[in-house]
């Protein structure tokens, strides 16, 4: 039985083209470590290493590449603004849709004094600019929020966050968990101070790579939450205060972001063709749905309104148990798919689907028309 691989929010796959054999060749012919090695193939490969930094600086209109620093996910670096920035007696602001990425660590920062605000999003996702607004205090010092639900795709208003943040004089970050790769970004237009990407989702590169985008200000403003060996200023105790060196303590994991790179050289066509390509894929399936009575779809199920969405479609099939419906596609079709809250309980709060949860369908650029009505032809079988 042929597999159908609908689980691309979670990590994209297929990866793009010649990504892994990237990867191979250095682990196999060098993986030297860069800013350590006084000798030309280390300098090679930091030759390399400033090529994808440069490439995502283009990617997302980042002020210059020095500005690019790499974690190990999204993950890491929306740790290091979280925990870099804020201090006990400062105000945040989230969405209601924020993933337990910004959840968790915002918990423990609670704990130690940090006021937390959720902006909260509408039934089917979206977010009303004026109820941002009304979330700013006298103390706040950041907005954060995802640019879309990694539980039904739905994109939020940044533009508008973004201009609203320029106003009130207060650090805007956001968490392309979803978007970096597949939606147009652009920082200095969207008035973003602070950019987390993850390099396995739609920029197709491997796990273990990540990052984010920083504007000299706000890395002036914010505290290193790893320390250590930068290959630079050996001679000091004091971690770097210049970037990315400041960001940057310890070893890259350096043939990820080569990988990384292989990536990112597949999108020197832009993302646009990608984008409208998903959402053809995300139209037909919507509209299958349509006609299955016990399929609710979490978000917006509008095909009038695609473009207030991505390729990420949650759904309801209760009364019948979700997990049984997910664990019956893969066996009887091959479809694979993410059941459960997709670690945003708060998001599934927000759309009405906690705490059964849903399963999830999230569509990449390798999936065909034949591939997504076969995933209908299944569900109403299974439902049958």
């Amino acid at each position: 039985m042929d597999t159908i691989y609908f689980d691309n929010a979670a990590t994209s796959f297929p990866k793009a083209p010649g990504v892994g054999r990237a990867m191979a060749d250095l682990i196999e012919k060098g993986a030297f470590n860069i800013s350590r090695g006084g000798y030309e193939r280390s300098y090679e490969l930091l030759a390399q290493v400033l090529d994808v930094r440069d490439r995502l600086k283009r990617l997302f209109s980042a002020p210059k590449e020095t500005c690019v620093c790499f974690t190990g996910g999204v993950t890491a670096a929306l740790n290091q603004f979280l925990k870099g920035t804020l201090s006990p007696g400062d105000h945040v602001i989230v969405s209601s849709m924020e993933h337990n990425a910004v959840m968790r660590p915002l918990y423990t920062l609670a704990q130690a004094g940090v006021e937390v605000s959720a902006a909260q999003c509408a039934p089917d996702g979206t977010l009303d600019l004026e109820t941002v607004r009304a979330c700013f205090k006298s103390n706040t010092k950041a907005v954060l929020c995802t640019h879309a639900s990694n539980v039904c795709g739905t994109i939020l208003p940044v533009d508008e966050i973004g201009t609203l943040c320029r106003e009130k004089g207060v650090w805007f970050a956001l968490d392309a968990a979803q978007t970096a790769g597949i939606y147009p970004i652009d920082m200095e237009r969207m008035s973003i101070d602070f950019l987390a990407f993850p390099g396995h989702k739609s920029l197709r590169g491997p796990q273990g790579v990540g990052g984010f985008l920083v504007t000299p200000q706000l890395a002036a403003a914010m505290r290193p939450v790893i320390e250590g060996g930068t290959g630079s200023r050996s001679d000091s105790e004091e971690q770097p205060e210049f970037l990315p060196d400041k960001f940057e303590g310890g070893t890259l994991p350096l043939p990820a972001i080569i990988g990384l790179r292989q990536a990112l050289l597949a999108l020197e066509n832009g993302t646009q063709a990608v984008y409208r390509y998903e959402m053809e894929l995300t139209s037909q399936f919507l509209h299958g749905l349509s006609g299955i009575p016990s399929a609710k779809v979490a978000g917006i199920s509008d095909q009038a309104r695609l473009a207030e969405r991505l390729g990420v479609v949650s759904v309801d099939f209760s009364p019948s148990d979700n997990a049984e419906l997910a664990y019956a596609l893969e066996q009887e079709a091959g479809v694979m798919t993410r059941v459960g809250l997709h670690c945003a309980p708060r998001a599934h709060k927000t759309l009405g689907t906690f705490p059964q949860g849903t399963v999830r369908f999230s569509f990449g650029p390798e999936n065909t028309v034949e591939e997504v009505e076969l995933c209908l032809r299944a569900i109403r079988n299974i439902l049958k």
